[in-house]
C-alpha cells in the first residue's frame, strides 16, 4: 500500500487573492509533477485534499493525470495546523493507494508521525508541489519510498 503526500503547488499571495489559488508557477510545477507521475505508472484510487483552493486545484491537476476514475474529494482534519494523530490512525487503515494534498506544517508532521512515530522530528523537507511516497509494510510500519520536487523536473523535456 502506498500513500502519496503532496504539498499543494505554489499559490498567489493572500494580498493578491485571499482565496490563494495556484500561481502560474504553481500550476506549471504541478502539471510537470503530474506528467512525471503518470509516465512513472503511478495510479491512485482516491485523491483527498483539504478543501482550500490551492489544494483542490493541485488535486484536480494530479487526478487528471493519475486518477483514472479516482474520486477527488475534500476531507476534514488536514488543515495546516490540525493535529496529525487522527489522520495517522486513518492512514494505517487505508486499503488502497491514496494521494492526499495538503499544507505545511501538517504534511511534514504527518510523514514524521507515520515513519518515526514522532511528529516533532522532521524527516522530509517539503516545498510547494513536493510528493512524498510512503509504503506500508505487511507489519504496518511506514517508510519513505521516494520523494520528488518540481525543481528536479525543470530541465527534463517532455515532463
Amino acid at each position: 500500500m502506498r500513500l502519496y503526500l503532496v504539498q499543494h503547488g505554489d499559490a498567489v499571495a493572500k494580498d493578491v487573492d485571499p482565496d490563494r489559488p495556484l500561481s502560474e508557477k504553481g500550476r506549471a510545477d504541478v502539471e510537470r509533477i503530474a506528467a512525471f507521475l503518470s509516465r512513472a505508472g503511478v495510479i491512485v484510487s482516491e485523491l483527498q485534499h483539504s478543501g482550500k483552493t490551492r489544494a483542490q486545484q493541485t488535486a484536480e491537476l494530479l487526478a487528471s493525470a493519475i486518477g483514472t476514475g479516482a474520486s477527488c474529494r475534500s476531507i476534514a482534519g488536514i488543515a495546516p495546523l490540525d493535529p496529525v494523530a487522527d489522520f495517522a490512525r486513518i492512514a494505517r487503515d487505508l486499503a488502497s493507494d491514496t494521494m492526499v494534498v495538503g499544507h505545511l506544517p501538517f504534511m511534514g508532521k504527518l510523514v514524521s508521525c507515520l515513519v518515526l512515530d514522532d511528529e516533532s522530528t522532521p524527516c522530509v523537507a517539503f516545498q510547494p508541489g513536493t510528493v512524498v511516497c510512503l509504503e506500508r509494510a505487511d507489519g504496518g510500519d511506514w517508510s519513505v519510498a521516494w520523494m520528488i520536487r518540481p525543481e528536479l523536473l525543470g530541465g527534463l523535456g517532455g515532463y
